[in-house]
């Protein structure tokens, strides 16, 4: 499965079945997948396409089928790793290592490449800190390049509550570096890297982006060169502007689509995109509740 097949899934599984077993389907084709399918679909699955409407039922099941890579990304990895399901103010995902005892709770984040503003709540760094419990790690895994490039009070946030700023394009790297732990190989490292970054940073530096530094820890960890490691990124750049192009498209077809529109349609869809109804809705209940006593 492709990630645009992924997509289309989404797409038809909120028109034929409740959101719960919808899920349920897709954790299971996920979970099926060849490393090569799923390797596919991380490299794609932190940008939300434009044809996925804002804050609609279906950006509600691609941010869980996200959750679900996730776990899965660390299913592969050798973590016994599952989704949280029907709990509020919880890691979305939680994993086990087999062979080293350790547990981890995980955050998987998207985004639109339309989305430029952007602010530390949008990433829940102290949120997953506090979702942590008494678990050892808290691993947030977010497009890299969605990331703040300077300066951010989420470097902070990570170094001081030892928060794991992950990413998607580094879980593609290990998988595609056929990463897993055994007896020999331990992965706490990597989750733990904001801790060691923290001892050696100063007060007035911990808002500092620390990203650059965390590359070269993971290309250390896995004995990858300079020239190697440019490569993948170097892909990972081409795969996004590629994409944007796209999604530019998709826009730039919309505005032709719209320019069509009778007048009589263009009145009923600002109508509908502004929700008015629903606001009048809202204000009307509220006053019958005040008016009921």
């Amino acid at each position: 499965m492709s990630f645009l097949e992924l997509c289309a899934e989404i797409k038809n599984e909120v028109t034929r079945r409740s959101f719960e077993i919808s899920v349920q389907i897709l954790e299971r084709k996920i979970y099926s997948l060849s490393k090569k399918d799923l390797l596919s679909i991380v490299a794609a699955i932190g940008s939300i396409p434009e044809n996925i409407d804002h804050d609609s039922t279906e950006e509600k099941l691609y941010a869980k089928v996200s959750d679900i890579v996730l776990a899965k990304c660390l299913q592969e990895l050798g973590l016994s790793a599952s989704v949280n399901t029907g709990r509020a103010n919880c890691a979305d995902v939680v994993a086990k290592s087999r062979f080293h005892g350790y547990t981890l709770v995980g955050e998987a984040k998207s985004f639109r490449l339309s989305r430029t503003a952007k602010n530390q709540k949008d990433f829940k760094v102290k949120s997953l800190a506090d979702w942590r419990g008494d678990n050892d790690y808290a691993v947030l895994t977010c497009p890299y390049y969605q990331y703040p490039k300077v300066r951010s009070q989420i470097y902070g946030q990570a170094l001081n509550d030892n928060i794991s700023l992950f990413s998607w394009e580094y879980f593609f790297i290990l998988l595609a570096s056929k990463i897993s732990e055994n007896k020999l190989v331990n992965l706490s490292d990597l989750w733990n890297y904001s801790f060691r970054l923290a001892k050696n940073t100063k007060i007035i530096d911990r808002n500092n982006c620390f990203l650059s530094k965390q590359d070269i820890a993971i290309r250390k960890y896995l004995s990858l060169d300079d020239r190697k490691l440019g490569t993948y990124f170097s892909k990972f750049r081409n795969n996004i502007i590629a994409r944007g192009n796209l999604e530019i498209e998709y826009w730039q077809t919309k505005i032709i689509e719209i320019k069509k529109y009778t007048k009589e349609r263009a009145i009923k869809e600002l109508l509908l995109s502004l929700k008015l109804n629903e606001k009048i809705s809202a204000i009307q209940k509220y006053i019958d509740s005040l008016e009921a006593g």
